[in-house]
């Protein structure tokens, strides 16, 4: 038997000791939050994208009555991008969440495992790291790719 030690580093910053462009992707998942339809968990989650061409990219998450038909800011945010630019790679994504009362959580959410997913293929997709902030008042986690949120990836290759 063999133990394996998995390492993934996250750097936990202010907003203002971030870059005049990742604070500005922030705020901009900050604004997402509002465009939110979460009318069932009462939990707003925005995310803004930003492209290699500088496009920035909204995205909110969407519920419906019938759970578990949504889909998460990440996702909404990942595919319109796709869509409307498919050629152009991700180059970074902000995220940020409200809880039930309209206040920006303390703690920066994760993404769920499928939107971890789906941003680790985006990654692949256009053979481009993707920076990940995840932003909370008590501070911001930033990652320098989705490898770090899912070290043990299921990729392509591990099909063959």
């Amino acid at each position: 038997m063999k133990t394996l030690n998995l390492q993934s580093t996250v750097t936990l910053c202010q907003i203002d000791e971030l870059g005049a462009d990742d604070q500005q992707l922030v705020e901009r998942a900050i604004e997402a939050t509002r465009r939110s339809y979460s009318r069932y968990s009462h939990f707003s989650v925005g995310a803004c994208l930003r492209l290699a061409d500088g496009t920035e990219v909204l995205g909110a998450n969407q519920e419906n009555a019938v759970y578990p038909v949504g889909l998460c800011a990440e996702r909404t945010a990942i595919f319109a991008a796709q869509v409307q630019h498919p050629d152009v790679p991700i180059v970074a994504i902000a995220i940020a969440a409200r809880n039930e009362k309209g206040e920006l959580v303390a703690n920066p959410v994760s993404p769920c495992g499928s939107c971890r997913q789906v941003m680790l293929e985006a990654e692949q997709r256009h053979s481009q790291p993707m920076r990940i902030l995840l932003y909370g008042t008590d501070g911001v986690y930033v990652m320098d790719g989705v490898r770090t949120l899912l070290p043990l990836a299921f990729i392509e290759d591990s099909m063959k």
